[in-house]
């Protein structure tokens, strides 16, 4: 194997967040243009040594708190564009924090077989605002890519590189509000990927939900999101995947979202372990009801995921099959 090359050619993609907020005449912090200018600008003074860059900044500029599933193919087509058309060795994308760790690990899977790294940052604070994390994040970035980087997605907050496959956000404010999530994994790693799975096929939207369960969880609601058009759903269940396996509606709703073809993935609600459907009755039920194991996977991770198989033309078996495989280090 290849040790990664320094990044010479940097697309920055700008999509708004915190990081380029500036007051709007409401008084508001709002995402503003400008950006590259102000970038530009704090380099030359700081005197800091990155890769030549160039800029785009996408549109709309949003708080990533208005972040879809659409803006996400804008972020894939882009990134594709700069490496493939354009000549970039590596992209970083600039993105609001509230979002960040769902967009990173969406495009983890959207970009499978992309020869080139693509970091993702943002701050906690707009840039130029006091004890702002904003230029520490942009520049330690730029510098990560000009030392070398695997190819494909990772973040970069605080001096610290952390895979979108085990990220989440867990803190609303300080300077590490992302951590890597200890989960457990244990699953094969799919030897070779599906032709569609590439990152220069075209990925058609898909409609995923998630749903906590809670004590004493309506069967209903279950039903009418399954029956409201979702073609993926990501169960989030108790412990190792344990679930109200005693409730014969809540087992007879997902035993019709699986004759709907809709494909259900249980997930841990604790922020450490995994899920075995194997090992308690609650769970093994769940599993004899069509219910596929998230192992390790994040909410995020199995979000992303989800989208990622979903509307490339893959056959419903072949999703499942490929749900409970690991792709991109989500299963490990």
């Amino acid at each position: 194997m290849t040790s990664p090359q320094p990044a010479r050619n940097v697309r920055v993609l700008y999509t708004g967040g915190t990081i380029g907020m500036l007051q709007n005449a409401n008084g508001s912090l709002a995402p503003a243009s400008g950006f590259e200018g102000r970038m530009r600008a704090q380099l030359k003074e700081q005197a800091v040594a990155v890769p030549a860059w160039s800029f785009r900044e996408m549109q709309p500029l949003i708080d990533s708190a208005n972040m879809t599933p659409a803006y996400w193919q804008q972020l894939r087509e882009a990134i594709v564009q700069a490496v493939d058309a354009d000549g970039c060795d590596a992209v970083l994308v600039l993105h609001g924090t509230d979002t960040l760790a769902y967009s990173a690990a969406a495009l983890a899977f959207q970009l499978l077989g992309l020869p080139a790294p693509v970091l993702f940052t943002g701050s906690m604070l707009p840039a130029g605002a006091p004890q702002s994390d904003a230029w520490e994040n942009v520049n330690g970035a730029l510098a990560a890519l000009g030392a070398g980087q695997p190819a494909g997605v990772q973040l970069f907050f605080h001096g610290e590189l952390i895979a979108p496959s085990r990220c989440a956000k867990i803190r609303s404010y300080g300077r590490r509000p992302f951590a890597s999530l200890q989960r457990n994994g244990g699953v094969a790693k799919a030897e070779a990927l599906p032709a569609q799975l590439r990152y220069t096929q075209h990925k058609e939207l898909a409609n995923v939900a998630a749903l906590p369960l809670v004590p004493g969880f309506d069967a209903a609601v279950l039903r009418a999101i399954v029956d409201s058009g979702v073609q993926g759903l990501i169960l989030e269940c108790y412990g190792s995947g344990t679930g109200p396996s005693d409730n014969s509606a809540f087992l007879e709703a997902l035993q019709h979202a699986k004759a709907k073809g809709v494909i259900v993935v249980a997930i841990t609600q604790c922020h450490e372990g995994g899920v075995e459907l194997g090992i308690y009755e609650a769970g093994s039920r769940l599993r004899e009801a069509g219910v596929l194991s998230g192992g390790g996977m994040t909410r995020e991770a199995a979000f992303g995921k989800l989208h990622g198989l979903l509307g490339i033309g893959l056959s419903p078996s072949e999703i499942r099959r490929l749900v409970e495989l690991d792709l991109c280090g989500e299963l490990r």
